[in-house]
């Protein structure tokens, strides 16, 4: 099976991550920063890479880098001030050089969707230069590939 393009309709790697909305989270209209629900996804993806067994410190001990490419987030209603948030992180889609992670973030009172988007990361070298994940980290690869073999592909929308 091909992993160029897989997008999933029903993800087979997801992590959640619980996190509380501090004051300093907040702005003058007393809900949250916008730029906070971008450092949430870096949460939530930096929890689902530790839950595969990728740890940001291995990666960069292996030698590989994902530096982000793109960033999308739709911003639907507000967290505020000690919200409890529950930050679902999950693989999206998966290329040779590249991993895209969707994310979804809810207000764990009430289930609400707040937030969600996505961000999508090369796989380089420490000289930024695009290595395939395959021969950088055949282990995480297999990992991937392994649960997406097991889920249904959609069409490719982006």
């Amino acid at each position: 099976m091909k992993h160029r393009i897989a997008r999933l309709e029903t993800p087979a790697i997801k992590n959640t991550t619980e996190i509380r909305v501090l004051y300093a989270d907040t702005d003058a209209m007393a809900i949250v920063y916008h730029t906070n629900y971008i450092k949430w996804f870096e949460a939530g993806r930096n929890e689902l890479l530790r839950s595969l067994g990728y740890p940001y410190t291995r990666l960069e001990d292996q030698g590989f880098l994902l530096p982000l490419t793109e960033c999308y987030c739709s911003f639907l209603t507000p967290a505020v001030y000690d919200d409890l948030l529950l930050i679902e992180a999950s693989l999206g889609e998966l290329k040779a050089a590249t991993i895209r992670l969707d994310y979804q973030i809810f207000r764990k009172s009430t289930g609400e969707l707040l937030a969600k988007g996505f961000t999508r990361h090369a796989v380089t070298d420490r000289k930024f230069k695009p290595v395939r994940l395959k021969s950088v980290a055949p282990d995480l690869y297999q990992i991937m590939t392994e649960k997406l073999d097991k889920q249904p592909e959609q069409e490719d929308q982006k």
